[in-house]
């Protein structure tokens, strides 16, 4: 099965696009790649965080990219940077709450940086399940590993996400615990969700694709299968 939406999914989800504002989290510290900044590392000859905005902005009516360094190469990608409010690099829920702050859609989808064969349909299909289940949060999920990274939110869980940081909160599967959350299968597009941690990582990963193996992305279609060298994705090193 491709990533690719069908026609009559993208037919019924064009509407509700506009009511969703992307954000792709580039805020961390990047430790275990040396603590260089994965979002402009080169995959394929182009920052990861170009491949990852290439996806992610036909799914949403909006995008913003969370940075903490290098904001103005992040500008250049022609998208509004907003750093964490709060300070000491504090992870990817920081990320989620500055882009709260600045967001004025209903809906905030949040992907990583570092995560180039992004599902096609992640919107679609995390919006049907917050609708169906009338969740305040639907969260990304491959056979039995979450990826709290790769989730939607309703905005209205903004003042819920403050009292969690203010309280000290920083573990995004605590947080979660405390809303109702829904998580969303994509076992047919597990290899959608490699993340890359280490330059070992995006080495391997680039040798995949140049075998072929998930090479169509650039082309309209998000790879299915494992993460590289069967390696579980979704851990992040914010």
């Amino acid at each position: 099965m491709t990533g690719a939406a069908s026609p009559a999914k993208s037919a019924r989800f064009a509407a509700d696009a506009g009511g969703i504002t992307g954000v792709v989290l580039a805020g961390g510290l990047g430790r275990r790649m040396g603590g260089i900044d994965k979002g402009l590392q080169l995959f394929r000859g182009r920052p990861m965080v170009s491949w990852v905005l290439e996806r992610l902005a036909p799914q949403v009516g909006a995008v913003l990219i969370n940075a903490n360094q290098n904001l103005d190469r992040y500008e250049q990608f022609g998208y509004p940077v907003v750093p964490d409010v709060l300070g000491g690099f504090a992870g990817p829920l920081a990320g989620l709450h500055a882009a709260l702050q600045r967001a004025a859609t209903p809906l905030v989808m949040t992907v990583p940086c570092d995560s180039p064969m992004l599902p096609l349909d992640l919107a679609v299909r995390l919006k049907a399940a917050l609708d169906r289940m009338q969740a305040d949060l639907a969260v990304a999920k491959t056979y039995d590993r979450t990826h709290p990274v790769f989730a939607l939110v309703r905005a209205g869980v903004r003042d819920h996400l403050d009292g969690f940081l203010t309280a000290g909160g920083r573990k995004i599967d605590a947080w979660f615990a405390d809303l109702p959350t829904v998580e969303v299968p994509f076992d047919d597009e597990a290899r959608a969700f490699a993340n890359i941690n280490t330059l070992s990582e995006l080495a391997e990963l680039q040798s995949d694709v140049g075998a072929g193996v998930g090479a169509d992305v650039g082309a309209g279609v998000a790879p299915g299968g494992a993460g590289p060298a069967g390696r579980p994705t979704g851990n992040k090193d914010e």
